[in-house]
């Protein structure tokens, strides 16, 4: 491995991380080569290198000590351990968690790091990141203008008080999931009905494509653009009765407020 000083590391380059990592290349944030990432999978390092040309290792106390920058996306539960086992190679440098579950206070407590804490998504992988962060209390506001032009490159940034970070991770961090059960449902409604999945699926996706970028550059509000497609005793009012009638909308804000509350479990569970 050259001695060289990276301007990126991560720990762990798993699903999130790895998202982030391949829309940092495909912004072109910085060259991939000066991204290392510490991964002990061999498939996925060898995934990572061949679609994003970064620098694979699997020892996290090289990426410690050679990036100016370390992002940890290990696992909730291993945030810690791994914390404390590279720790020296953590002086004094900003280090970005992207765990759901585990509070600055603690991380504060097991090395002397700038700690921050970042909630993202896999749409990051295409620049389409829905992000929150949080600062800690070492954190300086040049760390957090940096952490805001990062996940700027990959999609959209917004900074919370850590007490809000649960809410970011039910919303966003989880929200992709409640989104694709949606895309899958409306697919299985038109192949139901009689539409080939090879018609049926291209069309739902669109659908939430089109309404979620027209909902973003119009800005008007949901109800407004609910009112644009519905007429009295139309299909669309057909079908917002049934919704209405399944709770759909109360089923959504149900998922959010359960993930939520189990970020705050993990957070117990990793103190």
């Amino acid at each position: 491995m050259p001695s060289q000083i990276y301007q990126l590391g991560f720990i762990g380059a798993g699903k999130l991380a790895g998202s982030v990592i391949r829309g940092l290349v495909r912004a072109k944030f910085c060259p991939p080569g000066e991204i290392i990432a510490s991964e002990p999978n061999e498939q996925t390092r060898a995934a990572l290198e061949r679609e994003a040309g970064t620098v694979l290792t699997t020892e996290n106390a090289e990426v410690a000590e050679k990036a100016n920058l370390v992002f940890v996306g290990v696992k909730p539960g291993m945030v810690l351990g791994v914390l404390g086992e590279i720790a020296s190679g953590l002086e004094n440098k900003l280090v970005i968690s992207l765990a759901g579950g585990v509070r600055i206070s603690n991380m504060e407590k097991v090395a002397n790091a700038r700690f921050m804490r970042a909630l993202t998504n896999t749409p990051s992988a295409i620049c389409r990141a829905a992000t929150g962060i949080a600062r800690g209390n070492r954190t300086t506001n040049e760390d957090v203008d940096l952490a805001k032009k990062i996940f700027g490159a990959i999609g959209v940034v917004v900074e919370v008080a850590e007490s809000q970070i649960d809410i970011v991770t039910a919303l966003s961090g989880s929200g992709p999931a409640f989104v694709y059960t949606i895309i899958d449902a409306l697919a299985k409604g038109g192949a139901k009905l009689g539409l080939a999945d090879d018609v049926s699926t291209p069309l739902a996706i669109q659908t939430v494509l089109g309404a979620a970028e027209l909902m973003r550059e119009t800005k008007m509000s949901a109800e407004d653009l609910v009112k644009m497609v519905v007429t009295p005793s139309g299909t669309t009012a057909a079908g917002l009765a049934v919704m209405e009638k399944m709770k759909t909308s109360e089923s959504l804000i149900a998922a959010v407020e359960a993930a939520t509350r189990r970020g705050q479990e993990m957070a117990k569970e990793n103190a």
